[in-house]
């Protein structure tokens, strides 16, 4: 019997990353949300964004940047050439764990600061200061990123 190799589609060959899920969504969509209710003056969130100072190139779920970077009509890119201060990733159902941990020390490396990594099915977050060093936030908790200076009531984005 022959083995079968699913097909990647568009979304996963680009981004290097398997397509995200409805949960997946939610939880991107309130983080979003949040974030630029409560720090637009402080942080630019870029949800989906390829960071181009990465050897092979990445696409975090988000990205909390320089609230300096502009928008500019007429000068648009596709890549972001600053380091985020921030990196978040959500599981998606078929992306293993390990990876996203692996990812972890690629973004250290080039400079963030700060690595969320968001277990839906748990609903709970990893923050990462360095790598294999992290506190744990589940959904009745305010996330505290004191290195960023970011406090998040997890009941709104697990909701």
């Amino acid at each position: 019997m022959e083995a079968v190799i699913a097909e990647k589609s568009n979304y996963e060959t680009e981004r290097e990353k398997p397509m995200p899920s409805v949960n997946h969504s939610i939880v991107q969509g309130n983080l979003v949300f949040a974030l630029k209710l409560a720090y637009r003056k402080k942080y630019r969130i870029l949800p989906e964004i390829n960071i181009d100072v990465i050897d092979k190139g990445r696409v975090p779920d988000i990205a909390i940047c320089d609230v300096n970077i502009p928008f500019e009509a007429g000068a648009d890119s596709i890549k972001l050439n600053s380091v985020p201060y921030g990196v978040i990733e959500i599981l998606s159902p078929k992306q293993n764990l390990s990876e996203l941990v692996q990812k972890s020390v690629e973004y250290f490396a080039v400079g963030v600061k700060s690595y969320w990594l968001v277990l839906s099915d748990l609903r709970s977050i990893y923050i990462f200061d360095k790598p294999q060093n992290y506190q744990v936030f589940t959904w009745k908790d305010i996330l505290k990123d004191e290195l960023l200076d970011i406090e998040i009531d997890l009941k709104e984005i697990f909701k």
